[in-house]
């Protein structure tokens, strides 16, 4: 064996010795994640921009979704850092509701906003568990505007929807000015000229503008399929 090949076999080696440990950290992180939000109750997940400002109509837009879905009893999911996230949370602690924080971390931004409770708040090293939480133990997803880890969020959502691997729940674009574009184009390219998903794949994501039309889809959705709102989605 060369030099060189030897120098690769050490390298080869110390990574596999770090994947055994990464196995125990994600271990770790699922079990924290799954004892702590078994406890919620209902709740529904908010997805959103870490960069929107306070003053901004969006942050207010998902400040009153959260007051609005925590007057139906419900309990707020969000990222935990600040913008759309921080909105989130704080709509349902200033109504009285629960407040739930999945924070990760990140090398230049993210730290937990002031308005989760401080039972609920969680801190994540992986994005991929992190996601786990935001689906399973979410009764619908209110996706207000965001970026890149918005979209991911979202799309990730409808995949596993779409592929059956979680049950089917409500998943609510609000902001008509921001997502009218992007469904358009699902609609005009993905499934009208190169067909790569269903009509009924379309009539996942309405578009709202109304803070208050948010419990109105859920309770009919609820309604209407009897499902039982109390129960985590997800089979892991």
């Amino acid at each position: 064996m060369t030099g060189k090949e030897k120098r690769m076999m050490k390298q080869w080696s110390k990574i596999k010795g770090e994947n055994s440990w990464t196995m125990f950290k994600v271990i770790a992180e699922f079990v924290e994640g799954f004892e702590r939000l078994n406890r919620i109750g209902p709740c529904i997940s908010i997805f959103g921009s870490a960069r929107t400002k306070p003053d901004h109509k969006y942050y207010q837009l998902a400040v009153d979704c959260a007051k609005q879905l925590t007057e139906e009893g419900f309990g707020v999911i969000s990222g935990g850092g600040p913008g759309i996230m921080e909105a989130a949370n704080k709509g349902a602690h200033d109504n009285n509701g629960i407040s739930v924080g999945l924070n990760i971390d990140l090398p230049f931004e993210q730290s937990h906003n002031p308005y989760i409770d401080p039972d609920k708040n969680l801190d994540f090293r992986y994005f991929f568990v992190r996601k786990v939480m935001f689906v399973k133990y979410a009764q619908a997803f209110v996706v207000l505007p965001g970026g890149y880890g918005t979209m991911d969020e979202l799309f990730e959502v409808l995949t596993l929807m779409q592929t059956k691997k979680i049950t089917e729940v409500p998943v609510i674009l609000v902001g008509s000015e921001f997502w009218s574009g992007l469904k358009g184009w699902i609609k005009e390219v993905m499934l009208e000229q190169q067909g790569n998903i269903s009509p009924k794949d379309l009539d996942m994501i309405p578009i709202i503008d109304d803070p208050k039309e948010i419990t109105g889809i859920i309770e009919n959705f609820y309604s209407e399929k009897e499902a039982n709102v109390l129960e985590p989605n997800y089979e892991l």
